[in-house]
């Protein structure tokens, strides 16, 4: 089954690796064509355009930054709306404002083509092994006729409610792994500056109460020093943004969401903008004039 994938960053090439060990047979484009080209020379087919895509796939996934790149993508020139067929689904996988889904799902239905919003929590590592958790928006019937071919690509797929529920659910996603990674960062300065060692610290309290998913993903990260991305801060403050923009429209106050905002917009200021989000312990490393990591640079 041919599958029209439009987007091949951090996230996308791993995602149509995965659809190809699942049998699927992508056909992938990027506005950046290194990302085209390292798909080509894996084998896998290329087009020239998002139209060219929607015209050979009667499904299309989009794996974009923002809302204006999935709204150029999907509504754009030479975009998945002038080569859709009637009656095609297109899943948005991008992690992006709710209202935005709302926007696009409503210029799809003028054009007879169907639509879900399908965020994914788990950044590069799960991408990678196939592991993504995913929260769908959407008509129910579309969720369960696309549900295998989401499972090509992640652990779980939870249907979430109607169109924008899935990028709902991913704002609440990436508030906690936001307010978790800075928790972690501040907890581990204080035990560090207090003279205990970091990584007894974390050997001592990851089986306990305390511990999560991100701080077992995060805290070896911040210990060795290792910014290299599988979630980009700037990634992270859109994400964010959206999701101060989204608490404000229906009168819902995020205090400590802002708070986080703010450190982060710090990081994006000091250059570190394209480092992974456990960057954020360099915040709290300046703050206390103490290292977590093993060997200082």
């Amino acid at each position: 089954m041919k599958i029209a994938f439009i987007g091949l960053g951090i996230m996308g090439k791993p995602m149509v690796r995965n659809l190809v060990k699942a049998g699927y047979e992508p056909v992938v484009y990027d506005i950046v064509k290194e990302n085209v080209e390292a798909m080509s020379r894996e084998g896998i087919q290329t087009v020239k355009s998002s139209k060219e895509a929607a015209q050979k796939c009667n499904v299309i996934i989009t794996m974009l930054p923002n809302s204006p790149h999935v709204k150029a993508a999907v509504l754009g020139e030479e975009g998945v709306l002038e080569g859709a067929e009637k009656g095609s689904l297109l899943i948005d996988m991008s992690s992006i404002a709710p209202l935005a889904s709302k926007e696009i799902s409503e210029a799809c239905a003028k054009k007879g083509v169907r639509m879900l919003d399908a965020p994914v929590s788990g950044g590069e590592p799960k991408a990678i092994d196939g592991t993504l958790s995913i929260m769908v928006g959407g008509k129910k019937s579309d969720f369960d006729e696309a549900y295998d071919l989401l499972m090509a690509m992640g652990a779980s797929a939870v249907y979430c409610g109607d169109i924008g529920a899935g990028n709902t659910t991913k704002l609440a996603n990436q508030v906690i792994v936001a307010l978790n990674i800075a928790a972690v960062s501040e907890a581990f300065m204080l035990s560090t500056k207090a003279g205990v060692d970091p990584e007894k610290v974390f050997a001592a309290i990851r089986g306990g109460l305390a511990g999560s998913t991100v701080m077992n993903a995060k805290v070896p990260m911040m210990l060795s020093g290792n910014y290299k991305p599988g979630f980009k801060i700037d990634l992270h403050i859109k994400d964010l943004n959206n999701a101060l923009d989204t608490g404000h429209a229906v009168g819902v106050p995020l205090p400590m969401t802002a708070g986080v905002m703010e450190i982060l917009q710090k990081l994006h200021a000091d250059g570190y903008g394209q480092e992974d989000h456990s960057a954020i312990a360099r915040y709290y490393e300046k703050l206390a004039g103490v290292s977590v990591r093993k060997e200082p640079e």
